[in-house]
């Protein structure tokens, strides 16, 4: 499952990560460290949910 930034509209996609910000592709949401944050705004974790 896709998760959505709830301010900027960016999408984290399990089977691409987030590499730039240190999260590998093939990482679950679950398992992506609570210190994320959005790569193009910068808001956390929290401010994320389930696309769709």
């Amino acid at each position: 499952m896709k998760y959505v930034c709830d301010i900027c509209g960016y999408i984290y996609d399990p089977a691409e990560g987030a590499p730039d910000n240190g999260v590998p592709a093939g990482t679950k949401w679950e398992d992506v460290p609570d210190d994320f944050v959005c790569p193009l705004c910068g808001v956390s974790k929290d401010n994320f949910s389930p696309e769709g």
